[in-house]
């Protein structure tokens, strides 16, 4: 049996007639402009299809589209995958492209850039619209701007009906703006990309996106231990190390199995080959209730507060 078919799939639920299967884990692509070239990515990516990843998290906003492009159409040529329909293909729309007439140009620029006729999500990567232009991130706060969700969700589903996005769905949206999305969505999001790791449980926020069918994916399910946002409370906690000893695994391990256990999906990135092969060795053991237990009790911080300076309402107070 190959790695490949030893990872489970979640059904997402992309419209009311419609399932379709998506591999628990993405391998992310979120390029680091400080080292990872489009020709590391794309070599990464080759590597990450003959260990068995078929779902690949992209964004507009990553600079790494074309660089999966390009990796797909050699991994095809290479015979390592018969036909695209293996893959699994998430990208995003950036602020900036935020806006009701923005969104099927935008989702048409992604699917130039990694020579696909179609995505198999697209996501709305923020609730939040930004002045068009190439600003500096962080974004000041002069540059947000009225985000009209109705009108842009009514693109995506567009999106959807053309037939270049399979489902739809959002990233770093509150239960307060899913509720809202709900209201008046013809197609309810399949997918809510969020931060969560043990130090971020999102306890709330997963029970309400269960209740209504919608699929929780974690980013940042390490913690993005080295990023400029990030932090190392969850690779450097005492105890998810106690833990993975214990096992006789890995701290990031224990991370990846610990989201399993909570039933959602992540996106998980490295380009190192020993630890992308540790990443999808999860599936076969488990967790005790006593180590559910200890990782209740790791403090919790949100460490993603999003690419603007300041914005007052942009998790609703919610914890």
């Amino acid at each position: 049996m190959s790695t490949a078919t030893k990872i489970p799939q979640v059904e997402l639920k992309s419209s009311s007639n419609q399932w379709m299967p998506m591999p628990v884990i993405a391998f992310g692509t979120a390029a680091d402009s400080n080292k990872d070239s489009r020709e590391t990515t794309k070599t990464a990516v080759i590597e990450a299809i003959k260990l068995g990843y078929r779902h690949f998290d992209t964004a507009s906003h990553y600079g790494s589209e074309e660089a999966l492009g390009e990796a797909i159409a050699q991994a095809l040529q290479l015979g390592l995958i018969a036909s695209r329909d293996e893959l699994f293909i998430t990208s995003k729309l950036w602020l900036t492209d935020n806006f009701p007439h923005l969104v099927l140009p935008a989702l048409k620029r992604s699917l130039e850039a990694l020579k696909l006729e179609y995505l198999d999500l697209y996501l709305i990567h923020w609730p939040i619209s930004v002045k068009s232009g190439n600003w500096e991130v962080p974004y000041g706060d002069e540059l947000i701007t009225t985000f009209d969700l109705k009108g842009v969700w009514k693109e995506m589903e567009e999106c959807q009906r053309l037939g270049l996005t399979k489902s739809i769905g959002v990233s770093n949206f509150t239960c307060k703006k899913i509720e809202n999305l709900l209201s008046f969505a013809t197609i309810p999001p399949s997918v809510n990309q969020v931060e969560m790791n043990p130090a971020w449980h999102q306890k709330k926020l997963r029970e309400y996106c269960q209740a209504k069918g919608i699929i929780i994916t974690a980013f940042s399910p390490l913690g993005a231990k080295g990023a400029s946002w990030g932090t190392n409370e969850v690779m450097d906690s005492q105890v998810l190390k106690e833990i993975a000893e214990a096992h006789g695994k890995t701290v990031a391990q224990v991370c990846l199995r610990w989201l399993y256990e909570q039933g959602v999906t992540f996106a998980v990135k490295s380009y190192n080959k020993e630890r992308m092969k540790q990443n999808l060795e999860i599936f076969d053991w488990s967790l005790t209730r006593d180590d559910h237990e200890k990782i209740n009790q790791i403090k919790q911080i949100r460490i993603n507060n999003g690419p603007i300076v300041f914005i007052a309402d942009l998790w609703d107070g919610e914890t």
